[in-house]
């Protein structure tokens, strides 16, 4: 019985790839799309906020944060103030795919990559697809200046 293989003048016989091939490959991309659209876990290390370090100095000043509004540090913290006085700090991870949300506009902490908002009153979720809130963070104020507690 005579099978017709497709030769390769240069390089001989050319072959087809194996069927555990193909299932290995066609295995790999599911993983990779999976894992792509994931949920991220605020149960996960976030990025150190600070950690509370005063020798790094304030994170933000009181004076620099409107009432009603907030503000995104460089330290991985939001720091709202939602009533006069009354200073609250959040993570700027995002809880839905781990991006860094990008300000505080009306009342809400805001995420650029797919639309999530936070309430500035306790990071709880205003709008999807975020489904969990922002993770607190403890704050100490010294006059003037915001720490990480």
């Amino acid at each position: 019985m005579a099978h017709d293989v497709t030769t390769d003048e240069a390089a001989g016989p050319l072959s087809s790839p194996s069927r555990r091939a193909v299932l290995a490959g066609a295995g790999v991309t599911a993983l990779v799309v999976l894992t792509g659209c994931s949920t991220y876990d605020s149960r996960e290390p976030a990025p150190a906020p600070g950690g509370g370090d005063d020798e790094k100095g304030p994170i933000a000043k009181t004076t620099d944060i409107p009432v009603g509004e907030g503000l995104v540090t460089d330290r991985g913290v939001v720091v709202t103030q939602p009533t006069a006085g009354q200073f609250l700090g959040f993570t700027s991870v995002c809880t839905h795919q781990g991006c860094t949300v990008s300000g505080v506009k009306n009342g809400a902490i805001t995420c650029p990559c797919h639309g999530s908002a936070y309430k500035i009153q306790d990071g709880s979720v205003l709008n999807g697809p975020a489904n969990r809130p922002l993770r607190k963070i403890d704050l100490r104020i010294d006059g003037t200046d915001i720490f990480t507690a």
